[in-house]
This record gives C-alpha cells, sequence and structure tokens, in this order.
C-alpha cells in the first residue's frame, strides 16, 4: 500500500512544491472570501468642513471617539449621495446637529 502511494507520487519535488503552493493559495482564497470585513482601524475624516446648507443635508452620523479614531467625527449625508466630514467644534455644525436632535 506505502508502495503503491510512493509511486504516484512525483519525481520532480519542485512540481511537487509548486502544487502544494497553488493549493494552499486556493485554499486560504476561499477561506478569506467568507471571512466578515473588517471596519476601518482609522479616522474616516482626514479633513472637515465648517459647515454646509442644511438643506443639501439628508442625514447626519455622528461618531464617539474610540480605539479606531481618538476624534469625535460628524459624517453627513448629502441629497446627492455623497458624504461629507463636518467639523464637530464648528457652531454651524453644532446648530445642524442640535437641529437634528430636537426634530
Amino acid at each position: 500500500m506505502a508502495l503503491a502511494a510512493l509511486s504516484a507520487a512525483p519525481s520532480n519535488p519542485r512540481l511537487l512544491r509548486v502544487a502544494l503552493l497553488l493549493l494552499l493559495l486556493v485554499a486560504s482564497g476561499q477561506r478569506a472570501a467568507g471571512a466578515p470585513v473588517a471596519a476601518e482601524l482609522r479616522c474616516q475624516c482626514l479633513q472637515t468642513l465648517q459647515g454646509i446648507h442644511p438643506k443639501n443635508i439628508q442625514s447626519v452620523t455622528v461618531k464617539a471617539p474610540g480605539p479606531h479614531c481618538a476624534e469625535t467625527e460628524v459624517i453627513a449625508t448629502l441629497k446627492n449621495g455623497q458624504k461629507a466630514c463636518l467639523n464637530p467644534a464648528s457652531p454651524m455644525v453644532q446648530k445642524i446637529i442640535e437641529k437634528i436632535l430636537n426634530k
């Protein structure tokens, strides 16, 4: 039985290494495809706006500081689908957030 297994193995060690490498790549690619995507581990807002006209805003998301980012982030989704980062210290942005909270 062991003799049959040995004779079935390729005689070229380089070919065996290439086949094993290919097998590992295919197996790891399949596992990665089903794995959940990790959230961003950095701040999403690299630049901020001081304000934007409230009629252009569809929704606002406020992200508290955490391990991913040390800053409070205010992200406005605009009616045209774009996202804009707003400066949370800006008086205009604070008024926009206050209006949304009072609705």
